[in-house]
């Protein structure tokens, strides 16, 4: 069917997008949210470590008998899974830039968990150049069983609403 109307492709402005992220002026501190879940594959560890050059031995052999047992996959994939989420949601079309990352792995993370994470706004500061804020986040990250395997605090300058 042909359309008479014509949209532009390049940003949000004609049509509401149904992935926009929040920008930082509807965040307040306390604001609280969490991600889906997401399980983590063989196929998305032998490509992560691929992808990134972690071919150690505790990733590349399935049989070995590391002290976590089970297959574990590299603190690095977990939180990039986290991050995946919350650039495809939180703040898409709205992070302007990553400017730092704290981060403290509390346990492993196996082929066949189901990851997810709370984020919550710790901070709001805007800067001197308008329409942009610093926001910090507090990130925990848990296993399908609710068990906590890592936590993070990430900084990013976030783009305020466009002006009307």
């Amino acid at each position: 069917m042909k359309r008479d109307t014509q949209v532009s492709n390049d940003d949000c402005s004609d049509l509401p997008c149904i992935a926009q992220g929040k920008y930082w002026d509807e965040l307040r501190k306390g604001w609280k949210a969490r991600t889906r879940r997401r399980t983590v594959t063989e196929s998305d560890l032998v490509s992560f470590i691929s992808a990134a050059g972690m071919l150690e031995v505790i990733f590349v052999d399935a049989e070995h008998g590391g002290a976590m047992g089970g297959r574990p996959v590299p603190a690095a994939l977990t939180y990039c899974f986290i991050e995946g989420m919350q650039m495809q949601t939180l703040v898409q079309g709205t992070g302007m830039a990553l400017l730092e990352v704290n981060t403290k792995v509390d346990g492993p993370v196996r082929v066949g968990d189901s990851i997810w994470a709370t984020i919550e706004v710790v901070h709001v500061k805007p800067t001197s150049k308008g329409g942009r804020a610093v926001v910090t986040f507090e990130v925990i990250v848990f296993n399908q069983l609710g068990v906590q395997v890592m936590s993070y605090t990430v900084k990013r300058l976030m783009a305020g609403q466009p002006q009307a």
